[in-house]
C-alpha cells in the first residue's frame, strides 16, 4: 500500500513538473509573478512554471518602430510645419517594462508625438531643415530620457519629411535663386579683379621693356596663322618694328 501511494506521489509530481514546462524564444522573455510578487524573468528556452507562478507578461526584446507625425505645428519662428518621423526602440529592461507601466507600447507613441512637438517648438525652421541629424539627435534624447524608467531605450530616430507651406516653399525658392544670382555675379567681378590685375603687371612689364612687347606681337602673329593659313594685315609702324628686331637677331 505503501508502495502504490508512493508511485501515486511521483507520478503526480511527474506530470507537475511536465505541466510546467515552458519554452520561449530567443528574443522573448517571461515575466514571472511568484504568489503576485515578482520572481524572475526566463527564458530564452526551457523554464519551468510551478502551480504557484503566473506569467505577467511576455517581453519582445527585438528593436521595433513607431511612426509619428505632427500636422501644423509652429516651430521657434512661429512657422506652421508638418514632420513625419520614425522611432526605433527597444526593451532593455523586462521587468521595468512589465512592472512600472501599464502599456508600454501605447505609452512610447504618445511620449514620442508629444516630444517631436516639443523638438519643433524649440528649434527654427532653417536648422529644422538644414541640420536634420541634429534634429533627430535632439529628439531621440528628448524621447530616452522619459522611456528609461520603463526599462525601454530608444535606438535612433529619423525624421523622414518636414512639410512646409506652398507659398512658404515659393518664398524661399525664388531666395535661393537670388542668392545663387548674387554669388555668381561676385564670383565673375572677383574673377574680372584678377584679370585686370593680371593685365595691368603684363602691361606694366612691356612699358619697361619694348621689345618683350613686339616679341609678344610676334608671338601673336605666328599663333594666327600657324593652322588657318590666313593672310594677317599687319599696321606698318607694327611691321617696321618687327623688322628691326628680325635684323637685330640677324
Amino acid at each position: 500500500m505503501g508502495a502504490l501511494a508512493g508511485l501515486v506521489l511521483a507520478f503526480g509530481f511527474l506530470l507537475v513538473v511536465l505541466r510546467s514546462i515552458r519554452i520561449t524564444q530567443e528574443w522573448r522573455r517571461a515575466v514571472v509573478l511568484r504568489l503576485g510578487r515578482f520572481h524572475a524573468v526566463n527564458g530564452p528556452g526551457v523554464y519551468l512554471l510551478w502551480p504557484i507562478d503566473t506569467v505577467a507578461m511576455m517581453i519582445d526584446l527585438r528593436i521595433q518602430t513607431v511612426s509619428i507625425a505632427a500636422e501644423q505645428a509652429l516651430t521657434r519662428d512661429t512657422v506652421a510645419v508638418g514632420v513625419d518621423a520614425i522611432v526605433f526602440w527597444q526593451v532593455e529592461d523586462p521587468r521595468a517594462a512589465a512592472i512600472n507601466i501599464a502599456n508600454y507600447h501605447e505609452a512610447i507613441e504618445r511620449v514620442a508625438q508629444t516630444s517631436l512637438r516639443e523638438m519643433i517648438g524649440a528649434t527654427e525652421l532653417g536648422k529644422l531643415l538644414s541640420e536634420r541629424h541634429a534634429a533627430d539627435q535632439a529628439l531621440r534624447e528628448a524621447i530616452a530620457v522619459k522611456t528609461r524608467s520603463w526599462g525601454v531605450a530608444v535606438r535612433s530616430v529619423e525624421i523622414r519629411d518636414v512639410a512646409i507651406p506652398a507659398a512658404l516653399q515659393d518664398a524661399m525658392s525664388r531666395q535661393a535663386q537670388a542668392q545663387r544670382e548674387r554669388d555668381a555675379r561676385v564670383t565673375l567681378a572677383s574673377a574680372e579683379t584678377a584679370i585686370a590685375q593680371q593685365v595691368l603687371a603684363a602691361a606694366e612689364i612691356y612699358g619697361r621693356n619694348p621689345v618683350a612687347l613686339q616679341l609678344r606681337q610676334m608671338n601673336l602673329l605666328y599663333e594666327m596663322n600657324k593652322d588657318r593659313g590666313a593672310t594677317v594685315l599687319v599696321p606698318t609702324d607694327m611691321a617696321a618694328a618687327l623688322g628691326r628686331i628680325v635684323e637685330t637677331k640677324g
